[in-house]
């Protein structure tokens, strides 16, 4: 595809969205969403179908309407103080095979106007998930720095996400990776302008951050037993 996925009209929709963020509006404006926002995004997981397997034949990009990576714009208000019902960013998840059994890393991208951003990793992992990393992490300091200090990581992402005040018990406070063995979150993230987002230019830029990413994605999936 070398027309652009989204236009002006897709950020457009997310801000009368956030003005608006109601049903009845939402259900007046439903084909609009469609046509500006989900049917294009859909259509741009699907044409990444072919480069993420390059990149991994054991990650999806599944451009289903339904059960596939994108995420639903509909909140869940259930234990939120914010009982807007919907969301005025869209994203998606590019996951592995085995997620839907095992608590796996992704790859990820994000639309919202003035916070686009692409990344990878493991976001709120579970308690066990997170013990297995931090352990691997201790015992493979080596591939680990090699995964997230390389150039070509380190040019374009940032390691984000929660950490700890104390060290984890059980691991040296000395330890030379301390501060990543007290990380709670493991996800690399770079943002880049909405008019990227609006351009051609973003599929190939999606493409080149998952190679980037994919070393620390590869690491995690070996710190839990998967393949990559």
């Amino acid at each position: 595809m070398t027309t652009p996925y989204f236009t002006p009209a897709t950020f457009r929709f997310l801000r009368d969205l956030k003005a608006n963020n109601n049903r009845p509006w939402f259900n007046e404006h439903k084909p609009r969403y469609e046509e500006v926002l989900r049917q294009p995004f859909l259509q741009l997981i699907a044409d990444l179908q072919a480069p993420l397997a390059k990149i991994s034949p054991h990650f999806v990009a599944d451009p289903r309407g339904q059960g596939g990576s994108m995420f639903r714009i509909y909140r869940d208000t259930r234990y939120a103080n914010d009982k807007t019902p919907y969301k005025t960013w869209s994203g998606a998840r590019l996951f592995h095979e085995r997620a839907r059994q095992v608590d796996a890393p992704s790859f990820y991208l994000h639309f919202e106007q003035g916070d686009c951003f692409v990344g990878g990793g493991k976001w709120h992992p579970e308690p066990e998930s997170i013990k297995r990393i931090r352990a691997f992490i201790a015992n493979n300091p080596a591939a680990w720095k090699k995964a997230t200090r390389s150039k070509s990581f380190t040019s374009h992402f940032t390691l984000g996400g929660a950490s700890l005040v104390r060290p984890p018990r059980g691991f040296d406070p000395e330890h030379e990776l301390i501060e990543d063995l007290k990380r709670k979150d493991f996800v690399a993230v770079e943002r880049f302008a909405d008019s990227i987002a609006l351009s051609a230019e973003l599929k190939p830029l999606l493409v080149d951050r998952f190679k980037r990413v994919a070393p620390l994605v590869d690491y995690l999936c070996a710190s839990l037993d998967l393949e990559f």
